[in-house]
């Protein structure tokens, strides 16, 4: 089984905490942030601070229609921890936005990513709206990553992967 070294964090000892002041803080010591991009998955931490090398450089509109030549991209939080069977991948949440790379311009709803990534952390599984290729592509990704993990993870999130061609 192959092991990375870079990517997901599994319990760490030191704090990477997220607020200021008037602000909450949450703690993104065992969050990880996946692109999707079509049959594509792969993990950008980037995307923790909306610095991903898709998302650098563009100024976001408030209304989709502002981005009409745009691409569909999955952001997708993926939370780690510990169980009983070891580690896993504990929430798991997608989030879309569109960008159109060439005019510079993109869309995404502020709120909803930071709701989604709250809802990772709090071991959630949300994965409505993601089309059985980009599910593919994040099952795949997950498995290669840590085939353990994945084995050890519940079976709300392997249901929530799954796809017709299953």
């Amino acid at each position: 089984m192959k092991k990375n070294k870079s990517g997901f964090n599994i319990i760490r000892n030191d704090s990477t905490t997220h607020g200021g002041y008037a602000t909450g803080t949450l703690n993104l010591s065992n969050l990880s942030s996946v692109l999707i991009d079509g049959d594509q998955a792969k993990i950008d931490l980037g995307l923790i601070h909306a610095k991903s090398a898709v998302e650098r450089g563009i100024k976001w509109a408030t209304d989709l229609e502002q981005v009409p030549n745009g691409k569909k991209y999955w952001v997708v939080w993926v939370a780690v921890d510990r169980n009983e069977k070891g580690p896993h991948y504990a929430g798991v949440t997608a989030c879309s936005m569109v960008i159109d790379r060439e005019a510079r311009i993109g869309w995404k709803i502020l709120p909803e990513h930071v709701n989604r990534m709250d809802d990772a952390l709090k071991r959630r599984i949300k994965l409505a709206g993601l089309n059985d290729v980009e599910k593919k592509a994040l099952r795949d990704l997950l498995i290669s990553h840590n085939e353990e993990m994945w084995n050890n993870s519940g079976d709300e999130l392997k249901q929530a992967l799954a796809t017709t061609e299953n």
